[in-house]
């Protein structure tokens, strides 16, 4: 079995933040793959399912983000669950928008909800990293995480999200090149080729032979009149 744990705020406040983008991942999957409703259970809320052969619990921590890590330990102490068990999603500013990133292990690199998780459960997970920019200055970072989603990134989060979704039963078997592949899928512009050019006709077509009957006869060719001088003759008429 594994825990797929989205970080997020909780309330319709922030549903829209890009600090929620766990928590929009998480409801994509439930959606996607008919998991059961969410329930209220280990300080968050949770839902559960099947992909494949492959058991998974959703769980979404209603803590806020800071203290995360409450509800992911006690989720991992009811279900007996070690940390090569747990997935957990999140914003990343330093990728850009739409890119997606897994990584196992590692520090929290200031992300609270990180931060709290390795607190109570220690840092040898996964995390499925979900690039939503920067804002350019860190004096400008809470405000914009904690700011909604603009409209013109309605695309490619719905691409992201969506190649998520297609690629969790992949991520909850441990391949994490087929999960990475799934997502690609979705949020990697496909490529145009140039137009294929014709093939040129290298063949040499033969010429035409003129129809005898519609062929205009050549006129006939007049014939130089033989000169009857004699030498002596000729020579003398030069000097005339």
């Amino acid at each position: 079995m594994k825990l797929f744990v989205g970080l997020g705020n909780p309330g319709s406040k922030y549903a829209a933040n890009r600090h929620n983008i766990g928590f929009m991942a998480m409801d994509r999957i439930a959606d996607a793959h008919g998991f059961a409703p969410w329930r209220s259970k280990f300080q968050g809320d949770i839902s559960e399912g099947r992909i494949g052969q492959e058991k998974l619990v959703l769980l979404k921590p209603a803590t806020f983000m800071n203290l995360s890590g409450q509800s992911v330990g006690e989720a991992m102490r009811f279900y007996k669950l070690a940390l090569g068990d747990l997935v957990v999603f999140h914003d990343e500013l330093d990728l850009a928008p739409g890119k997606m990133r897994l990584k196992q292990g590692g520090g929290h690199a200031g992300h609270n909800g990180l931060r709290s998780i390795h607190a109570h459960a220690g840092p040898d997970y996964a995390r499925v990293r979900l690039g939503i920019g920067h804002p350019g200055h860190k004096d400008r970072v809470s405000a914009y995480v904690l700011s909604d989603f603009a409209k013109s990134d309605h695309d490619w989060l719905e691409a992201l999200l969506q190649g998520i979704a297609d690629g969790a039963g992949a991520l909850a078997t441990g391949d994490g090149a087929g999960f990475s592949n799934k997502v690609a899928q979705h949020t990697t512009p496909q490529r145009k080729g140039p137009s294929p050019k014709p093939a040129a006709d290298t063949a040499r077509k033969p010429k035409p032979k003129p129809d005898p009957a519609t062929a205009k006869p050549a006129p006939p060719q007049q014939e130089t009149p033989a000169d009857a001088r004699s030498p002596l003759q000729r020579l003398m008429d030069r000097f005339k």
